[in-house]
């Protein structure tokens, strides 16, 4: 069965072993540079890379922020882009956790040096992934 590049370009490292020469495009599996071009939420984000001919998403490892349709989501979409949109971001891959549930690449984004995820964190627009399910995340303005 032919694997769908243009709805899913990363695979995963069991996918791989059977379609990493078939891909169109140069498959991630070690850190790279780019530039964010879009912030879709709290922990994803898109962004443009030298090596490919196309905007991909990258989905910030270990960090759940909320969703939009929920309490705090804008606000944590609007800080990240405030953070890091338009800018020049390290992301930091693991090779054992490249590549989520929903075909996107996972990675720690750096940005100036800092870990973006936990600054989101820190400041109350995201948990921790392993603290997702304790309930809904706390929105709360930072102090200024």
């Amino acid at each position: 069965m032919p694997h769908d590049f243009k709805n899913f370009p990363e695979l995963t490292n069991a996918q791989a072993h059977f379609y990493y020469f078939q891909s169109p495009h140069k498959q991630i599996f070690e850190d790279f540079s780019a530039t964010v071009v879009r912030v879709h939420d709290g922990d994803t984000i898109t962004v443009r890379w030298q090596e490919r001919d196309f905007d991909f998403p990258i989905r910030f490892a270990d960090t759940a922020a909320p969703e939009l349709n929920e309490d705090g989501g804008h606000e944590a979409q609007s800080w990240l882009e405030n953070r890091i949109l338009g800018k020049e971001v390290d992301i930091i891959i693991d090779q054992n956790k490249r590549v989520e549930k929903w075909g996107r690449l996972l990675g720690t984004v750096l940005q100036g040096g800092q870990d973006v995820g936990h600054e989101e964190i820190m400041n109350g627009f995201a948990t921790t992934w392993e603290n997702r399910k304790e309930g809904k995340i706390e929105f709360k303005l930072p102090e200024i």
